[in-house]
């Protein structure tokens, strides 16, 4: 069974012979979520996180959604951040239920009835530049929404939290971070799912998991899962605009102190952060330890040299133009991922920068089609 639940938090569950059920909770993030606004977030990059890739190997679905946050998309659906390339994909899932996170006894109850032991946490709201607007908003939302699932889990047969974080906790001090590197979070939403780390590791007693996400990007290579909106989210961007008639790449920033002035990102493809929480979740589960890990390829590339290979991709002429720098942008960010290798044995499928940005434009063109 899959319980999918989407709101300001929305949660699958699936079932696997390790587990008795598993619920999951986006809010937006990895790669289904919007705000109350239908904006999509970016987590690390955000964002979208093809967790129906995977899904769709099980039979049993039950989903949870409130629908002022995230909408599915089917052929005949509407438009919003999630996509999938199936129709009358409501008809599928075995339950649909409006809910909401931040309803903790709610929640609670779904917890107990569906006899719940593992919790993946996605939900949070993720854009930099909107956190520093709305600080309320982010404390609301990812504290004390991770919050209010933590207590839904208290004295229930949960033994598993995955929460997912960010390398934004780690802020623009250190460029190349370890596990271990001191948290000083510049942006309000670095503090933010720093604050919600804490929570998890001081309120939940039994088996936890803290992915940082890196920056996320690219789509599934089936076509099937992807971001609608933009929203900040740069290979989105760019892949939107690249297949226009004159395309146009901003670049905010071009006087940082790095080898061409632009910031430098830690990218990783989107199916390879699905492939870890899932191998993450088993080996976890087996082990009964707590641990923290980053989630990158360990490579980082400058906006300008994603800005150079996706022009490759056009037969237009295509204008760079240079912004203002956004506000508590971090200068560089790489992940150190040799604890998350040795933790897995594991080895990334779609560590390739052109096939990062082939996937999200073949993602753009399956949309305008």
């Amino acid at each position: 069974m899959y319980f999918v639940l989407a709101s300001p938090m929305d949660l699958p569950i699936f079932v696997k012979k390790m587990f008795r059920s598993i619920l999951i909770s986006f809010l937006f993030t990895l790669v289904f979520s919007c705000s109350q606004k239908g904006e999509v977030n970016n987590q690390p990059s955000s964002s979208f996180f093809s967790m129906i890739d995977f899904m769709e190997e099980e039979k049993k679905w039950m989903v949870n959604d409130n629908i002022s946050l995230t909408k599915i998309l089917s052929l005949n659906g509407e438009t919003d951040t999630l996509y999938i390339m199936q129709p009358n994909f409501a008809s599928e899932l075995d339950v649909f239920i409006k809910a909401d996170i931040n309803k903790t006894q709610l929640i609670k109850k779904i917890i107990l009835d569906n006899e719940i032991d593992t919790i993946i946490h996605l939900a949070a709201k993720t854009i930099v530049t909107e956190s520093e607007l709305k600080p309320k908003l982010y404390y609301k939302v990812n504290v004390l929404g991770t919050k209010s699932l933590l207590n839904a889990a208290k004295d229930t047969l949960v033994k598993n939290f995955l929460f997912s974080s960010t390398a934004a906790v780690y802020g623009s001090k250190i460029r190349y971070v370890n596990e271990n590197s001191k948290t000083l979070p510049d942006s309000v939403y670095g503090k933010t799912k720093l604050q919600a780390e804490n929570l998890v590791k001081k309120e939940f007693k039994k088996n936890y998991i803290i992915l940082r996400y890196f920056n996320v990007v690219g789509a599934s290579p089936s076509k099937k899962i992807g971001l609608i909106n933009k929203y900040g989210q740069l290979f989105k961007n760019f892949a939107v605009e690249i297949l226009k008639n004159k395309p146009k790449l901003k670049i905010y920033g071009k006087d940082y102190n790095t080898k061409d002035g632009t910031c430098i990102r830690d990218f990783i493809h989107v199916s390879d952060l699905a492939d870890i929480h899932l191998k993450v979740l088993f080996k976890a589960s087996k082990k009964n330890q707590s641990t923290v890990l980053n989630c990158g390829y360990g490579k980082g590339f400058s906006v300008l040299e994603v800005v150079n290979n996706f022009k490759k991709f056009s037969k237009n002429k295509v204008r760079v133009r240079f912004e203002n720098r956004r506000t508590a942008e971090i200068i560089e960010s790489v992940a150190n991922v040799s604890k998350l290798k040795k933790y897995l044995k594991w080895k990334p499928k779609f560590f390739n920068l052109n096939k990062m940005i082939k996937n999200s434009i073949d993602w753009e063109k399956r949309l305008t089609k």
